[in-house]
């Protein structure tokens, strides 16, 4: 049945352009469905007024990052009572806070680096950790100001201390764990498949991510079985642990190399929908194309999640 959905995009973080892509290809998806989409930017500071003048059936949310994946519009939905896509308030708000997410994934079995929250001043001065370590904002996506410090590397990163640094004044401190990137999807309780990224960069940075060509996708991953299935099985827990809804994907890194370790970097409950997103790639290996894929989002859509 047709059903009337605010679909929000854009956003104030600095992931606005990723969502904007997202949304506009989820929207095409719903719309390939036979619903009716109405396409709202939270950066009008009326977005809440034209959803309650909208009267829809569900919001689709398909913002990444602050204001949208931390759940502050999850709130202000609940509040509206009007039923929404994704992850909930506790759960989007533990998820987007990533050293706080990894205390509680330990505590279900998980592997997750060692890191601390430091003052970028502090990180800019000196070694906080011995290289090689991870520097990156603890409450961002997509990659945006991670640096990696590599061993041998004489001085930290300058630019953690510049007067243009956009990421707040605390970041975290990671371990750097080396070896193969892998990521699984869950959709419900349900792991797709295990994909192994590629970057033509550096590493899996944001213009990996989102240029046509940033990296290649193997899926299935060519990897061993049993890491495989650790991978799929770590996703579905690191998910059910965090109580999150709908769709997310998990990120790892596997140590091939060192300790054989599977480590857990991060869950994104708000997953990119891209043409070059891993989800729905994932998804379509599985047999769900796009359009399927984003009426599956908003069919289980619900307030109180």
């Amino acid at each position: 049945m047709s059903k009337r959905i605010a679909l929000l995009l854009g956003g104030l973080s600095p992931e606005r352009e990723v969502s904007l892509v997202s949304g506009r290809e989820c929207a095409k998806g719903l719309r390939a469905k036979g619903h009716e989409v109405h396409e709202i930017d939270p950066a009008n500071e009326r977005w809440i007024d034209d959803i309650k003048a909208l009267k829809p059936d569900l919001v689709f949310n398909a913002l990444h990052g602050l204001w949208g994946e931390d759940g502050r519009v999850q709130g202000v939905l609940e509040y509206l009572r009007i039923p929404y896509t994704h992850s909930g308030v506790l759960a989007s708000a533990l998820a987007m806070d990533k050293q706080k997410t990894k205390a509680v994934l330990r505590l279900a079995g998980l592997n997750c680096p060692d890191g601390k929250i430091v003052s970028r001043f502090d990180a800019a001065r000196d070694h906080v950790m011995p290289a090689p370590y991870v520097a990156k904002p603890n409450d961002q996506g997509s990659s945006v100001g991670v640096l990696i410090v590599r061993e041998g590397a004489n001085r930290p990163p300058a630019e953690l201390a510049a007067d243009s640094w956009p990421y707040g004044d605390e970041i975290l401190i990671e371990k750097f764990i080396p070896g193969r990137e892998l990521t699984v999807a869950v959709m419900g309780d349900r792991a797709l498949t295990v994909t192994e990224i590629v970057p033509k960069t550096a590493f899996y940075d944001y213009e990996a991510k989102y240029a046509d060509g940033g990296s290649t996708h193997q899926l299935p991953a060519g990897i061993p079985a049993h890491v495989f299935d650790q991978a799929m099985e770590a996703a579905v827990t690191a998910h059910r642990e965090l109580g999150c809804r709908g769709l997310t994907r998990s990120d790892f890194r596997w140590d091939e190399g060192g300790d054989g370790k599977l480590w857990l970097l991060e869950i994104n409950t708000q997953p990119g929908m891209t043409p070059t997103s891993l989800a729905p790639e994932q998804a379509a290996h599985c047999g769900i194309g796009f359009p399927d894929l984003v009426e599956w989002i908003a069919e289980d859509a619900s307030c109180q999640r």
